[in-house]
Order: structure tokens, then sequence, then C-alpha cells
């Protein structure tokens, strides 16, 4: 089973890469049956943000997304299974045991995945997706000079689990300010900070491990995540993708990711 799809922009290239994560939903046919049925596919999915970014082959803008659950393994998470942050908020495992409300998602109720499995998982899933991106990056800077990787994500409103008031519609991610140039930082904070919706920078995230691992500025290559509430772009269930509302989310990311491929050709 392919973990991945690499959509490529047929008009051009691009010095923008977007990553999606975690909108993935297959799971292998060898460990699917250990899973509780009644709870897939995975609420905690990034539902449908390859639908709401599939208008970047348009911009020659390179897409990968994941096609397994992070319920299989988390590509936004340490490999070596550091956390990323150390506030007592829930943060889920590399290969996950519960969901984002702490209920276990394994027949057996396990607390753990074993090591050798999570190994396994490693080898299989999460290293193809992170070589596949460095090699899209690779490819950019060879190009451009430079490469973005735009790291695409999306959560329910309300999470108390992981934060206890609701999410703002829109959280850009940059590591603290280190994993990109000030002045692509600057110009995203400014439009995605100027728009319409609520947004916050770096709080409640400041990046998951693609944006930390991959953002390094004094090598060309920068990264930036957009964390959003899924209500932009999904009904007030967030279960149903809404066209409507998808459309104006749409138009401010476009805005934004043009604006920011000018600042990838300067010398």
């Amino acid at each position: 089973m392919d973990n991945f799809r690499v959509i490529q922009p047929v008009g051009g290239t691009s010095p923008l890469i977007l990553s999606i994560p975690h909108c993935g939903t297959a799971f292998p046919d060898d460990i699917v049956q250990e899973y509780k049925q009644e709870m897939l596919p995975p609420d905690d999915t990034d539902w449908f943000v390859d639908r709401l970014y599939s208008f970047a082959s348009e911009y020659n803008i390179t897409i990968i997304a994941a096609t397994c659950s992070r319920w299989v393994i988390d590509l936004n998470r340490n490999p070596d299974g550091q956390s990323l942050y150390n506030d007592g908020r829930l943060i889920t495992a590399l290969c996950p045991t519960t969901n984002f409300l702490g209920q276990a998602i394994y027949k057996d109720e396990r607390h753990s995945v074993a090591p050798g499995e999570i190994q396994r998982r490693k080898e299989l899933y999460f290293e193809p997706y992170h070589n596949k991106i460095q090699e899209l990056v690779n490819a950019a800077k060879n190009h451009f000079g430079k490469a973005l990787l735009w790291d695409c994500h999306s959560i329910r409103r309300s999470v108390p689990a992981i934060h206890p008031q609701p999410f703002p519609d829109l959280i850009l991610g940059s590591a603290d300010g280190t994993s990109a140039s000030p002045a692509i930082i600057d110009k995203a904070v400014k439009l995605l900070g100027n728009a319409h919706y609520s947004f916050s920078h770096n709080y409640p995230f400041k990046g998951g491990y693609i944006t930390r691992h991959f953002g390094k500025p004094h090598e060309n290559q920068h990264a930036l995540q957009l964390e959003m509430a899924k209500q932009l772009y999904m009904d007030d269930s967030e279960r149903m993708y809404d066209e409507e509302r998808a459309i104006q989310v749409q138009t401010l990311l476009k805005q934004t990711l043009t604006a920011l491929h000018p600042l990838l050709l300067q010398e």
C-alpha cells in the first residue's frame, strides 16, 4: 500500500511544496483488525485538507499528501518519541494508542505499541514520506535556490484535552520564528493576521516535527505550518465539506502563497 501520493503540477514548477500529513484514512491489511472498528475512520483525521488545497496545481505547487492514517504512524511526530510540547496537553504518540480524547483505539486497550512494531512502521511509512519531502525540497532548491515547505493541517474547533479554550480560525507555526526567514514569516503573519479570520502565531501550536525538522533557513529551506479550524471549510458539525466556506478560505490561501512566492526568488 502506498502511504502517500505526490501531485505534480503540469504547467511548471515552484519553490513552494505543500505537505498534508494527516489527511489519510487507509490502514494496512495486516493491522487494521487490531483497531476498534467502530472508531474507524478516525475523527482525528484532517478531513478534506487535500481537497481544500487542490488548487495548488494551478499555481505550479507540488503536493505530497499521506494516504495512511495518522493512527498507524503520525508523520508529524518526532521519530525518537520526544514530546513536541511540555505544557500538560494531551499529545498522541508517534504510533498512537489513544485518540485526542484519550480513548483507547486498539481492541486490546494497549497503552503502547511494541518497539519492534514502531520501528517497522517507521521504515515502511514514516521514513519514505520524509525522504520524499526532502527530495522535493532539494529539487526546488536546485532550481530556484530556495524552497518553502507549507505544512497543512486542520483541527476541531474545540479539543479540551489539548487546549482548554476553542482554537482560533488560523494558527501559523514557525517554531518560535526559527523555521523560516523573518521576511517570509512576517509576510505570512501580515496576510493571515489581517484577514477576517481570528489568528494566532505560534500559540497554541508552533509547528510539529515536519516544520521544525525541515525548517532550515540557513540552508535556504524554509518551513511553516498552518493549522486551521475545520469550521472554516466544513459545516458546523465538522463532518461535511462546505463548498461556500471553502472557497472563502481558499481565496486567502491563494493570496498568501502567491505573495510568498517572490520572496523565494530573491537573491
